[in-house]
């Protein structure tokens, strides 16, 4: 049991008459001198912390490196939206053996996290990244569990995704698997029931703080330490630059201080940046990407509509946006906190770590752009204002179910934000991925071998051979609507691994675009 003593804050008075009378104002400061002067009279043994931060974004660098060397910490579950690198941020409280579990939507880029994991060592509880950050919410709010449509039908809520494999298993045998979750129906949907996630203690990272605790995040550096924040019996924050009661105008708080506990000035503040990723200059449209993954790419730009506002996966997806035809405006939405984004910075100099897109790349924001939380994020994807979704996949089938995060024993990524966004009503959900796999096996099938994303969600599938659309009716299944130059109907049918319907007469793919290859 983790105990906390909290230290006294220093009370400054001072009084002033006004019209109204005498008037008397308290100034609390929350200010304490170092990162280990904040932790040092807790006792973390067997604590849940919530860390903020995004890939290495926003994280608290200076209390994470005080707290993965702290004697006083051991045997923790780690809340965050993602697992780190090597090396640093979440990475380095793993390293130091200082983690029990990691509850995380994504931890791709970490190699000592995946070997600690498939050996057995270390407990990992995938979760939507929406969803963590609305469980530390409603840790904040007093709300003990809501409903969401995230994650309904898939493994994530039938249960068996596995937490912790026994050690020295070649076979990968799991010790722990994730429980059923309990689900309701409302309006004729199924909904998932999530707890709220309380933490012992928030390590937060923000922009501005002052002596009171209010906060100022920057760019997609806000991410969830709000959320992480307000979910703390203990919140203990590290800023970059700290000023007295006043000298922020109330407009621009976006965290009071009533949810922070102490406050600290950030003394590593490296702010690395995970993908470094610049305009290619020599082209207009960002470089152009020859072959069949060209062709995916500038066909997928085609479901780009004046007006849309739109959510890109990473990789494949994200590229879609060198191809945005002429005439049309849409705005860009990262998950992480940023409506409006806008082109790769042009040079390193301009490029900023405190504006990242989903796959940790660098970003700049267009005009009118907002940045925001995670939470206030994933309530316009889960609430439906967003129109366009387009991810890649591992798997589709007929009935349009996709598979796209885990393949169980072999490759451990996390299922990130995209079982938020497949789950979301009135967008239209596309997936843009090879028809093949690299064995040459089918990737779109009868049915899903892999645990699902999302449950009859995919509205269309593109790939290098043509383009389906999905009943997601009974009954319904596949369309071939357009067809690749060179390849016939026959030639779909041998690398596809169900039977599907074709119109009359399929468009060429490649239709007004001139094929690279």
């Amino acid at each position: 049991m983790m105990f906390l003593s909290l230290r006294r804050a220093t009370v400054f008075h001072s009084k002033a008459r006004t019209s109204h009378g005498r008037i008397s104002y308290r100034s609390i400061s929350k200010l304490v001198n170092s990162a280990q002067e904040a932790l040092a009279d807790l006792d973390l043994h067997g604590a849940t912390v919530a860390v903020g931060g995004f890939g290495l974004g926003g994280n608290p660098e200076t209390l994470l490196q005080e707290l993965s060397q702290f004697p006083q910490a051991s045997n923790l579950t780690v809340a965050s939206l993602t697992g780190g690198v090597d090396g640093k941020g979440i990475g380095l409280l793993l390293e130091s053996n200082k983690v029990k579990r990691l509850i995380s939507s994504y931890v791709g880029e970490n190699k000592f996290l995946e070997q600690s994991f498939f050996g057995g060592d270390l407990e990992v509880e995938l979760t939507p990244q929406g969803t963590i950050a609305a469980r530390l919410h409603a840790a904040g709010a007093g709300m003990p569990a809501f409903y969401t449509p995230t994650g309904a039908g898939t493994i994530y809520a039938l249960g068996g995704i596995p937490i912790k494999y026994k050690k020295e298993s070649p076979n990968h045998e799991v010790d722990i698997a994730s429980p059923p979750r309990e689900t309701r129906v409302f309006d004729g949907v199924e909904y998932v029931l999530e707890t709220a996630l309380k933490t012992d203690l928030a390590l937060v990272k923000a922009y501005k703080a002052d002596t009171e605790g209010n906060l100022v995040f920057r760019g997609t550096s806000r991410n969830a330490n709000p959320e992480c924040a307000m979910s703390g019996k203990m919140c203990v924050v590290e800023a970059e630059h700290i000023v007295q009661p006043g000298e922020l105008h109330p407009d621009e708080i976006n965290l009071p201080g009533v949810y922070v506990n102490r406050v600290i000035a950030a003394s590593k503040n490296d702010k690395p940046i995970e993908r470094l990723r610049l305009q290619d200059t020599s082209n207009k449209k960002g470089g152009v990407v020859k072959g069949g993954r060209g062709r995916i790419m500038r066909r997928a730009a085609k479901e780009f509509k004046n007006g849309m506002y739109c959510n890109l996966g990473i990789g494949l997806p994200t590229l879609c946006s060198n191809y945005i035809p002429d005439g049309v405006t849409i705005s860009l939405q990262a998950e992480n906190g940023l409506m409006g984004i806008g082109p790769y910075p042009a040079t390193e100099e301009e490029a900023d770590a405190d504006y990242i897109n989903a796959g940790k790349e660098t970003i700049t924001a267009r005009p009118g752009a907002s940045t925001f939380s995670s939470f206030c994020s994933f309530n316009m994807i889960r609430g439906g204002h967003i129109d366009l979704t387009i991810l890649g996949g591992l798997q589709c089938s007929a009935a349009g179910d996709l598979a796209s995060w885990i393949v169980p024993g072999k490759i451990l990524k996390g299922m990130g934000g995209a079982m938020d966004l497949v789950g979301a009503p009135n967008s239209k959900v596309v997936v843009t991925m090879d028809h093949t796999a690299k064995d040459g096996s089918p990737k779109i099938m009868e049915e899903c071998s892999l645990p699902l994303t999302g449950r009859q969600v995919v509205d269309r599938i593109i790939t290098d051979m043509g383009v389906f659309d999905c009943n997601k009716e009974p009954g319904g299944g596949l369309t071939l609507v357009e067809i690749a130059p060179g390849i016939s109907v026959d030639d779909v049918r041998k690398a596809t691994g169900c039977d599907f319907k074709v119109v009359p007469e399929p468009v060429p793919l490649m239709d007004d675009m001139v094929d690279e290859e």
